[in-house]
């Protein structure tokens, strides 16, 4: 079978760099922790909420990278000194990346109740009409 793409397609100019941009979410690797939703909060925002129990603020970090949000998460293993007879939750870091359309903007972080809540706004589209004139040759 013939692999697809968007170069393929005559009518369909400049979306290399989307693409790329498909690929790269495809190997982003994001595993399955922390659990997260995304919603959509209004026509032009979204909120991403991660399950991130056990970590400080001060553990957490939130990036955007070439169009791309990265959160990561690290905490320390304090664990000298004691003895578990079960231990259940494990002391674990974490990488989620979220790929950014174009004007998409990330506003605020907030915090509550073991949630990391990141909000995302988009720029409400303008309606653009170009007039080409044509010139003799």
């Amino acid at each position: 079978m013939t692999k697809m793409t968007l170069g393929s397609y005559p009518h369909m100019l400049g979306f290399e760099q989307l693409e790329r941009l498909l690929e790269r979410t495809a190997k982003s690797g994001n595993e399955g922790y922390p659990p997260f939703n995304i919603e959509q909060t209004s026509d032009f925002s979204y909120r991403i909420t991660l399950a991130v129990a056990g970590f400080s603020e001060a553990g957490l970090s939130i990036t955007v990278e070439d169009r791309q949000l990265v959160i990561r998460g690290r905490q320390s293993d304090d664990t000298e000194g004691r003895v578990y007879l079960h231990r259940g939750i494990a002391a674990r870091q974490f990488q989620r990346s979220f790929v950014l359309a174009d004007g998409v903007d990330v506003g605020e972080a907030i915090m509550e109740n073991g949630l990391l809540h990141v909000d995302l706004t988009r720029a409400k589209p303008q309606t653009v009409v170009q007039k080409i004139n044509i010139r003799k040759g």
